[in-house]
């Protein structure tokens, strides 16, 4: 299906029906970057400064207004 496809049949819903299906496109692209990253992140190299940041931003406390 191309996106010429998709853009006619959102004209033919309702507003907030088209908005929905634009939020499920974005969730699905988000998604894909997701995937993505857990393939970089699951490498089996070391990574020290992502290392140092996660250890010192585990470490901050977080102040209550």
């Amino acid at each position: 299906m191309s996106a010429l496809e998709i853009a006619e049949l959102c004209k033919a819903l309702p507003p907030e029906k088209r908005e929905g299906v634009a939020d499920f496109a974005r969730f699905t692209l988000a998604r894909q970057q997701d995937a993505r990253w857990e393939v970089i992140l699951a490498e089996p190299r070391t990574r020290p400064r992502l290392d140092a940041f996660v250890r010192e931003s585990a470490s901050e406390t977080t102040v209550s207004p």
